[in-house]
């Protein structure tokens, strides 16, 4: 039977592309430690941490930061699922170029002919462009002025890929954690409940630079439709969420005590 391969740091550092200085850091952190240990107590990585690795500098590559990533690989976020829905959201935008530069190319042959466009044409180019947006769009203005929305979509836009896995992956495996947490019985001054809500709460800094005008409006945009923000169906949200939102409130006021 063969031994089980193992690679020291310098090997591994200089396959993979990374410095053993980066290395030793991501052991630091936590984010990548060799399971074994030489006798002389050199670091020495497995086929699992190999494993490890791979997924690192693959989520890494998407642009997530590595505390993203430790939260992704630690809490049972399937990278899978991510590379799959960020690939579906990079297809919806393909798909959305498709449509407006069919409108643009149609306006453009109009305005060669030296023809006036119609106004439904150019009504149809406005949409393409994305004047007409989602619901939970339509939710955030009633809440959030148009100064307000243009630092969400600012902040957004600097997060770059990071942005559709911390909105559409972490920040929703977050509140489902929480919820399980809720649903057990478990108090909201318990340490596990208080983490959780401490990253949602770093999260919504993230996107909001820390205004506590912009976050209170969001929440009040949840708090409003949970399901137009959400995409769910309305009895399938609405309650949840407001016994959710209490309860994580509940847990902020503990922590502040």
């Amino acid at each position: 039977m063969n031994a089980p391969m193992s690679w020291r740091v310098g090997p591994l550092a200089a396959a993979s592309g990374l410095t053993v200085r980066t290395l030793h850091h991501w052991d630091a952190i936590g984010l990548l430690s060799p399971s074994r240990r030489t006798a002389g107590g050199h670091r020495e990585y497995s086929e699992g941490d190999l494993v490890r690795l791979y997924q690192v500098l693959a989520l890494r590559g998407l642009g997530l930061g590595l505390e993203s990533i430790a939260v992704c690989l630690d809490r049972g976020v399937d990278p899978v699922r991510l590379v799959r829905d960020h690939l579906a959201s990079v297809e919806a935008s393909l798909a959305a170029l498709g449509v407006l530069r069919d409108r643009l190319v149609g306006l453009g042959e109009r305005l060669a002919a030296g023809q006036a466009p119609t106004a439904d044409a150019l009504v149809e180019a406005l949409r393409a462009i994305g004047g007409a947006g989602p619901e939970g769009e339509g939710v955030l203005r009633r809440h959030l002025d148009a100064e307000q929305m243009g630092v969400l979509r600012s902040r957004a836009a600097g997060l770059a890929d990071a942005a559709h896995y911390l909105l559409e992956v972490e920040w929703p495996e977050l509140y489902r954690r929480v919820d399980r947490l809720r649903v057990a019985g478990t108090p909201v001054a318990d340490p596990a409940v208080r983490r959780l809500v401490a990253r949602m709460d770093e999260l919504s800094v993230l996107f909001t630079g820390g205004d506590a005008g912009i976050a209170a409006g969001v929440r009040g945009a949840w708090q409003e439709d949970p399901a137009a923000m959400s995409g769910e169906p309305a009895d399938a949200v609405a309650d949840e969420w407001r016994e959710l939102a209490a309860y994580v409130d509940a847990a902020r006021r503990a922590a502040g005590a």
